[in-house]
């Protein structure tokens, strides 16, 4: 018993002092960016209650019951002042369920509620759920997309891995008490990566698709796509629209889609997206920013060239490494944006940054031009603009020294 207990009060002060640790903004950065020293959830985030039988009586060893694998992949929103985020949990044994973690912050102390979220069921059950997108919609709703899977029924026998994913779709008001709605249903095999839209758009219901023809493989489906729905009570996209398609030799060449819901700002609205390649060590997710017409979402106004952030260091390392995923931001009324990402699907981390910056970011980024003679150019161009602003700097300082103006 004293060994029990010991161990219980060892575990309890170790899940404290984490859920305390605070976090800080790394040196420097890009000017564009500031990543955090600490991600702000991983397995063992996750309360002790979900994992551990605390009878002495049943569990003697005080083992694991029901281990958690990661956290990663979380709907991100502000509610009632909150920092809220809706996470995948992966337990060991491969299925994901959602739970929200609270913070007051956005930055770190995020402690997860006291159970996981209990997702209704459709007729058709799933086999597994991940990766929630929340919106809060003009119709007075808080609405999670997020993909449903289930086991390819026309899969040829011996077969385990063949599945069929599409976009689920629930709401709530509170995050606590949530309603299943059908699937989308869309022209496409399978969906993936489903966003909300905020707003109506020509008084329907707007979505960010991401058609594919098989589970992993976009083939020649893919990119991100846009349709309207008359309802999301039972939702149907008839025709969809390739916004930002799959471009050779880019970081977003075998694949991309829609992040979080897009941020509305006075110049147009901000859009987080995935960008997928192809490598010798397998397949690359980064991330890209790009946006588009205030009043026609659908149309690209601005796409800076390359990614907007790829994993460094220890986030290159996880189940699935050498990828960054989000599903999820949020902004403060004061223009800061939270920035919630996945690395390697293991941990959830955050990077912060403000409206002004990503706007600057977007508009003056140079676009990609698709070769490597155009990218010369475009240093070229940069190195002529610095020499030149160095050049008028140091005549200048000449004519300070001189006392001439004086």
């Amino acid at each position: 018993m004293g060994d029990f207990q010991q161990r219980r009060h060892e575990l309890e002060q170790q899940h404290a002092a984490l859920l305390a640790r605070p976090n800080q903004p790394q040196r420097l950065g890009n000017g564009l960016y500031d990543r955090y020293k600490y991600p702000v959830l991983t397995a063992q985030h996750v309360p002790l209650t979900w994992r551990y039988d605390l009878s002495p009586r049943t569990n003697p060893y005080l083992m694991e019951r029901l281990g958690v694998n990661a956290v990663f992949n979380a709907g991100a929103i502000r509610l009632a002042g909150r920092y809220l985020l809706v996470a995948r949990v992966e337990g060991l044994d491969r299925k994901s369920f959602f739970a929200v973690a609270e913070s007051p912050n956005g930055v770190d102390s995020f402690r997860f509620w006291d159970r996981p979220i209990t997702l209704p069921e459709t007729d058709v059950p799933d086999t597994n759920v991940y990766d929630m997108r929340l919106t809060q919609h003009e119709d007075g709703w808080i609405y999670g997309l997020f993909c449903t899977e289930r086991k390819d029924p026309a899969a040829r026998p011996g077969d385990e891995s063949a599945a069929v994913a599409q976009c689920g779709i629930a709401r709530t008001r509170d995050l606590v008490r949530w309603e299943r709605l059908p699937d989308l249903r869309s022209p496409s095999a399978q969906q993936r990566n489903v966003v909300l839209h905020p707003e109506f758009v020509q008084g329907k219901y707007a979505l960010y698709t991401r058609p594919q023809d098989s589970f992993i493989e976009a083939g020649a489906g893919g990119g991100i796509g846009f349709g309207l729905a008359d309802t999301m009570e039972n939702a149907v996209v008839t025709s969809e629209r390739i916004v930002h398609g799959k471009q050779y030799h880019t970081v977003y060449e075998a694949k991309n889609g829609q992040g979080p819901a897009p941020l509305k700002t006075a110049q147009g609205w901000l859009h987080l997206a995935h960008g997928v390649r192809h490598t010798a060590a397998g397949l690359r997710y980064v991330l890209y920013v790009f946006m588009t017409d205030l009043q026609d979402p659908s149309r690209v106004t601005h796409q800076p060239g390359g990614y907007f952030l790829a994993p460094e260091g220890e986030e290159r390392v996880g189940d699935v490494s050498n990828v960054v995923f989000s599903n999820g931001w949020l902004c403060d009324d004061d223009g800061t944006v939270y920035i919630y990402y996945a690395s390697s699907d293991t941990r959830t981390h955050v990077a912060t940054t403000t409206i002004g910056q990503l706007l600057d970011y977007v508009r003056h980024t140079p676009a990609d031009e698709f070769s490597s003679a155009a990218s010369v150019r475009s240093i070229n161009a940069l190195i002529d603009r610095n020499e030149a602003t160095e050049a008028a700097r140091a005549a200048s300082s000449v004519y300070s020294a001189n006392g001439v103006g004086a």
